[in-house]
């Protein structure tokens, strides 16, 4: 096992290896962890009870996993991370702008999962609560490094071990005193549901910005199809299957959402450390996503101000600074991260789904995914150096949401007319895609070029 040699660099065919049925264990495994269980308690919190949060969380999964599974299909056929793309539609320049939110998003999940594992390894572990942080930190840390093949093994294991433990997990879970009526088609309420829908679909497309960075060495003639799906019902089955165990033990379980960790683990008695270990496990597998993101992400943000050749030493250097920040802010953030950090991870949402929106516009109906790789590389390349359609719809779109928006920091006056429904995703979505698609056609028209290519 070697450090990862490529950065955001395109990947030559001779490198390229692997078969897409690995994706199925990468994005099945990432959702195997204790913060996927937390966001499922969300639906039960708001009121709904567990055939109604149940529903909400598969339809929310299959919805959001469809912009997921999107992104994912790009990675063979381009050979470069997820982010580095948006330069073909941002410009090498204007791409900064998503990219900074992004990066906010990767902090944002790592310090979430960093304080969620700390918690449930208190009770057991010997170190004290900022101790476990930084084991968590620094095992991220080695992981990151080595890169792409780790990264891969590791979470096929995760994938295996996943299925014995919360397999039996949920079987204890069922066993729990939970009221019949739970399970009853009773006492819909449609505002709650659609946010439940919401809170899936965000949950899913928040693996936007990850999922090509783990398909990119596949050789290019891998069928799309096969990467879409893959990817598809890995993050499906195992993102709706833990937040419905989520909610299921919400409510068979009292204040099950002050240690989600602690109780999960508590469900199996005398085998808690094994299952402590496990929990360590999972959430720094799923937390290397966010390091190793976050580190392509600024290498692909200084790269046009300072050509750099990513060595080992370098790409050590990058990921250990980020590690150290993303520990101290985990270290800062111990008394009340909860409210703060998902509501955070929420309103980042707004940002990030406009960009999805642009980016696979671009990818599957304008260029249908035909790009010239060196110019994405290149200041003065074809794609230039800001695209200000990309910005404007970009920056509309963000706009535009905010009526719609609902969280605890604020609530729009369109989401108070709708009884709290959170319908910003779906403005995310629709106003970027047609305004930049309508305003790119227009562009190459009027200049001349006529249909993109």
């Amino acid at each position: 096992m070697h450090v990862e040699k490529r950065s955001i660099d395109f990947i030559p065919e001779a490198e390229r290896h692997g078969h897409p049925g690995s994706l199925f264990f990468i994005w099945f495994g990432a959702n195997m962890n204790i913060t996927t269980i937390a966001s499922g308690v969300l639906p039960v919190v708001m009121g709904l009870n567990l055939f109604w949060s149940a529903l909400a969380i598969v339809i929310g999964s299959l919805l959001g996993a469809i912009f997921m599974a999107s992104h994912s299909a790009q990675g063979p056929k381009l050979g470069i991370p997820q982010m580095i793309q948006s330069r073909a539609q941002f410009g090498v320049l204007g791409a900064v702008l998503p990219l900074l939110f992004v990066m906010l998003i990767y902090l944002g999940f790592f310090v979430s999962n960093t304080l969620l594992a700390a918690q449930a390894l208190e009770t057991v572990s010997p170190l004290p609560a900022t101790g476990n942080i930084y084991l968590i930190g620094a095992l991220c840390f080695v992981v990151a490094l080595y890169g792409y093949r780790l990264i891969h093994r590791l979470q096929k294991w995760l994938s295996l071990l996943s299925l014995g433990v919360f397999c039996a997990a949920t079987v204890l879970a069922l066993r729990l005193p939970i009221p019949a009526e739970h399970w009853l088609p009773t006492g819909f309420v449609l505002s709650k549901f659609l946010v439940a829908v919401s809170i899936a679909v965000t949950w899913q497309l928040s693996y936007a910005p990850y999922v090509a960075d783990y398909s990119r060495y596949l050789p290019s003639n891998t069928p799309t199809a096969k990467v879409f799906w893959y990817s598809y019902a890995g993050t499906v089955s195992g993102g709706a299957w833990m937040m419905i165990l989520g909610a299921i033990l919400s409510v068979g379980i009292g204040d099950f959402s002050s240690n989600v960790g602690g109780h999960v683990a508590g469900l199996f008695g005398g085998g808690a450390v094994l299952l402590f270990a496990f929990i360590l496990y999972g959430q720094v597998s799923i937390n290397v996503f966010n390091l190793y993101g976050a580190f392509m992400s600024t290498i692909t943000v200084i790269e046009p101000f300072a050509r750099l050749k990513v060595t080992p030493r370098v790409r050590g250097l990058f990921m250990l600074m980020i590690s150290l920040v993303a520990t101290a802010l985990c270290t800062i953030s111990q008394a009340d991260f909860i409210n703060f950090f998902l509501n955070f991870i929420f309103f980042m949402s707004y940002f990030l789904i406009p960009w999805t929106a642009i980016n696979l516009v671009d990818y599957y109906c304008l260029r249908k995914g035909r790009y010239q790789i060196d110019d994405i590389f290149d200041l003065n390349g074809i794609y230039g150096r800001i695209n200000w359609i990309a910005c404007g719809s970009f920056l509309l779109a963000i706009f535009l949401e905010i009526p719609f928006m609902n969280t605890t920091l604020y609530v729009g006056p369109v989401a108070t007319a709708l009884d709290g429904v959170d319908l910003a995703w779906i403005v995310g979505l629709l106003v970027p895609a047609l305004s930049y698609y309508w305003l790119m056609k227009l562009s190459k028209r009027s200049q001349g070029v006529g249909e993109l290519s």
